[in-house]
């Protein structure tokens, strides 16, 4: 039996997730699928600055993994770059670093992950109302909803093997 794959941490959603070559009809490009872990690497590492450690800590892995993720994002990126492809951001297995709710009035917050241990919120902060709903990132997700896991498989990929 496969070991059940561990989750990656994820703080941040990319407000673009596609990109593509200037100039060139998208129905006549290759695509590259940059999962949001290793988007997340790649912010950690060479956006914010961190050395592996401290980015592998953040991400909930240990730094061998994050290696791992970070080549793997950055072999993508360049053969993008380098090929012409365009790159969409999607799937992967991650839990977003916080959930966010919203409430009947339509308030919304985040919550740390760390804090949902003791349960989900019981009361808006904003207007102490009890009619609280979970919202899941990109509008819907992919996984259990309200659960902050998500695995997302690319179309044709086989789910039962995980190929």
């Amino acid at each position: 039996m496969p070991r059940p794959p561990k989750y990656r941490r994820v703080a941040l959603l990319p407000p673009a997730r596609y990109f593509k070559p200037a100039g060139v009809p998208l129905r006549a490009l290759e695509e590259v699928i940059l999962s949001l872990e290793e988007a997340e690497a790649i912010r950690l590492k060479d956006l914010e600055g961190l050395d592996q450690e401290q980015s592998a800590q953040k991400m909930n892995i240990s730094r061998p993994t994050f290696q791992r993720v970070l080549k793997a994002a950055r072999q993508k990126i360049a053969e993008a770059l380098l090929r012409g492809k365009a790159i969409r951001i999607e799937g992967g297995t991650y839990e977003m670093a916080w959930q966010r709710f919203r409430c009947g009035n339509g308030h919304q917050w985040d919550v740390p992950l760390e804090l949902m241990a003791g349960g989900p919120p019981r009361f808006c902060p904003t207007c102490n109302t009890v009619a609280i709903d979970p919202l899941p990132p990109f509008g819907g997700g992919r996984g259990r909803a309200g659960r902050g896991r998500h695995r997302g498989l690319r179309p044709g990929v086989n789910r039962d093997s995980g190929e």
